[in-house]
């Protein structure tokens, strides 16, 4: 990831060819179904209060970060609106686009956020006191130990339900698709396979990539002035997520490791994988980025028309 932002800078002819995400994509939703496990059903009940503690949480950081965006950093209204929600990137730039907002700073902001979150959680999760650097709990053995019906698995599961994914418009179909199909076949005990780690490596280098990539065409001066602003959002979103993250833990079972990255303002396949990788439970992190990206995408625009009529008024 940092090595292709900087070949993008620099002007060096960097592309990631839209086509090699998908099926990584739908890799690493297996993988994060493999998270799933029945012992895991038990636990949920104490999800229900992080879940809750989430929508108070994306009002707040989200306020203040829309507040940040107008008066720091000077922007209209519709492009300090979407670009201070939390929400995916696509869809904010969309809907910003839609409402007048300046499209290129709102893509920007949030292809900056990503990152930053990329390059802070494995430093932030073990300053917090966890953290196992590890491969990852829920990827399989090596690729020359693969059986071949686990293999045969892995390509039904994730072809087919990424495929029904998009035909039931689920957001992020090719990653909640087979990550949902992955969690119920675990759970029941169908299988307790998962995808070689060699997969899930090369997964993991295309998703560096194809984020790296994402800053072709940007100027380094540009670039600076968006991160130098970036920064102040990160920061406010960053620091919401860890004063929610010990509040909830003081208040659940949970754990401030758990809540921290469930909370953080990453993507939700980035804030996944890395929850893998510092071996913290996946499927906690993953359903709450999940939530997350619901409640944004349902709230965002009700919302900025009703703040724009209260405006009005």
């Amino acid at each position: 990831m940092l090595a292709c932002t900087l070949a993008a800078l620099v002007a060096v002819p960097v592309r990631a060819p839209g086509i090699v995400r998908p099926p990584m994509t739908v890799v690493l939703g297996v993988l994060l179904g493999a998270s799933f496990s029945a012992d895991l059903i038990g636990q949920m009940a104490a999800w229900v209060s992080t879940l809750l503690g989430l929508t108070l949480f994306l009002l707040v950081s989200g306020a203040a970060c829309v507040v940040y965006f107008r008066t720091i950093g000077g922007n209209d209204l519709p492009t300090a609106y979407f670009a201070g929600m939390p929400g995916g990137l696509m869809e904010m730039v969309l809907l910003g686009q839609a409402r007048g907002g300046d499209a290129r700073r709102i893509a920007l902001v949030h292809a900056i956020r990503i990152p930053l979150t990329v390059v802070s959680l494995p430093f932030l999760i073990p300053a917090l006191g966890g953290g196992d650097i590890g491969t990852g709990r829920g990827a399989g053995g090596p690729i020359n130990a693969a059986s071949l019906d686990s293999v045969l698995w892995l390509v039904a599961t994730g072809v087919v339900v990424a495929a029904l994914g998009r035909l039931l418009k689920l957001p992020a179909p090719i990653l909640l698709g087979p990550m949902i199909a992955s969690g119920f076949v675990h759970m029941i005990g169908w299988t307790h396979s998962s995808p070689p780690r060699e997969i899930v490596w090369i997964a993991q280098l295309v998703l560096g990539t194809t984020l790296g990539c994402r800053f072709v065409g940007t100027t380094p001066r540009e670039m600076l002035r968006m991160v130098v602003l970036s920064l102040g959002a990160f920061a406010i979103l960053i620091v919401s997520a860890v004063g929610f993250a010990i509040a909830l833990a003081a208040l659940t079972p949970l754990d401030v490791v758990s809540i921290a990255p469930a909370y953080s303002p990453g993507g939700l396949v980035e804030t996944s994988v890395i929850a893998l990788a510092l071996q913290i439970e996946a499927a906690f992190v993953a359903t709450h980025h999940i939530v997350r990206v619901i409640l944004i995408m349902a709230a965002a625009e009700p919302i900025f028309r009703l703040v724009g009529r209260l405006r009005r008024k």
